[in-house]
């Protein structure tokens, strides 16, 4: 035991100093579900983060976040198993030492017992020799000294037979003395022995729990000790892409770049036809373009595993796979095709607010629905939602641009996305 609690306590150490896990004083027991729910949080965040990172650095990203996540509350369970374990064997040991003391009672009652028994035999044996000697005599031989006897002998001689009945009496109780010994040292020692049975079972109980406290302790131990060995492998992983990665960073913003300056383009063909500019109202709502709820905001991000900024060109509404994907408004589609980290993607132009074009495009589709030139209505199926290209999961990726820049789709969109 003392070598077990040793090896756990540098084995929490070394968890404790992980990078990432937070400090003792902090952790708390929770819902197991709570954790669950947490560590799939920062699972999902890490791959959002990644979207554009190789397959390999993205499930590296994963597993590094979800040991991160589940470290602290691994190292709660460590801490209290190890708790379970040093009161499980402390009872273990005060209920081992009832036990030793109810079996030292047990013997000491036996003993009294064994004397008491002794006793008996020792009373009874006298009680047997006054009875024959008193049978040998008989009742009436002793009559017949006592009538033969001259007065001085008989008053003798009637003293002598009250001794001898006193001595038989005296035999009798002591034989009943002795036998009510007995029969308490008796009763005593079932009791001890009970006591003692009862002690005993009740030290194994505990040196059972004790040893199932052990045995839990040792797994969530073992659970931290894994959990950091997954870290440090997911850290090598990352680090091993980092190159690649950084590389498919570069080309994501040559492909955001490339986008912006065909919408402009597009935008600027149109304005030298001279075609009619379609005017859309300042303030204008977009139509919610899927059902479903937002997994990652538009924005400038920091990938801590590579520490560099990138920016998310749109918003993430997660969706199942294959649910339609609905134009935002009315518009011509300038762009529906495959556009590498952007998969299946389509962009639809919807005219002008306040002199500048407003476009909608729409990623990782599963199915594209349109073609380039095609005039949509609002709410007309333009797509499935899929998890084509630098995706994670079934997802819409919404972007609004503003001559071809980024700019917050949630400020065009119902604010209970809806």
């Amino acid at each position: 035991m003392k070598s077990y609690r040793s090896a756990l306590a540098v084995l929490l150490t070394l968890a404790f100093l992980a990078p990432g896990a937070a400090p003792a004083s902090a952790r708390t027991a929770a819902d197991p579900r709570d954790d669950q729910r947490r560590i799939e949080q920062e699972v999902a965040k890490a791959a959002s983060i990644l979207e554009g990172a190789t397959d390999r650095a993205r499930a590296a990203a994963r597993s590094l976040a979800a040991a991160t996540a589940g470290l602290p509350p691994a190292q709660t369970r460590a801490e209290q198993a190890r708790g379970h374990v040093a009161a499980a064997q402390a009872a273990a040991d005060t209920a081992a030492r009832k036990a030793a003391t109810a079996r030292a009672a047990q013997a000491a009652a036996t003993g009294r017992y064994e004397q008491a028994e002794r006793r008996v035999a020792e009373a009874r044996d006298r009680l047997g020799d006054l009875a024959a000697a008193s049978f040998k005599g008989g009742n009436i031989g002793t009559l017949n000294v006592l009538i033969d006897a001259n007065p001085t002998t008989f008053a003798d001689r009637l003293g002598y037979v009250d001794r001898v009945l006193d001595t038989q009496h005296g035999a009798l109780g002591r034989v009943v003395d002795a036998r009510g010994a007995a029969r308490d040292a008796q009763n005593a020692a079932t009791a001890a022995r009970e006591a003692a049975d009862a002690a005993h079972a009740d030290a194994q109980a505990k040196l059972a729990e004790a040893r199932e406290a052990e045995r839990v302790a040792e797994a969530a131990v073992a659970a931290v000790q894994a959990l950091t060995d997954q870290r440090r492998a997911a850290l090598g992983v990352a680090q091993q892409e980092r190159s690649a990665s950084l590389a498919r960073y570069r080309e994501a913003r040559t492909a955001e770049s490339r986008i912006a300056a065909e919408v402009r383009a597009w935008e600027a063909r149109r304005r030298g036809a001279r075609q009619t500019v379609t005017r859309m109202r300042p303030g204008a709502r977009l139509l919610m373009p899927v059902r479903g709820w937002k997994s990652s905001n538009f924005g400038w991000r920091f990938d801590p595993y590579y520490r560099v900024w990138q920016l998310h060109s749109g918003v993430d509404i997660a969706a199942g796979g294959g649910q339609p994907i609905w134009a935002a408004d009315d518009g011509v589609v300038i762009r529906a095709g495959w556009a590498n980290g952007y998969g299946n993607f389509t962009c639809v132009a919807h005219g002008e607010v306040a002199g500048r074009g407003v476009t909608t495009c729409y990623a990782h589709q599963s199915r594209i629905l349109v073609h380039r030139g095609q005039h949509v209505r609002r709410g007309q199926t333009i797509g499935r939602v899929g998890t084509t290209g630098a995706s994670t999961g079934y997802h819409l990726h919404f972007e609004v641009r503003v001559d071809g820049a980024p700019r917050q789709p949630l400020s065009w969109l119902p604010s209970c996305l809806c």
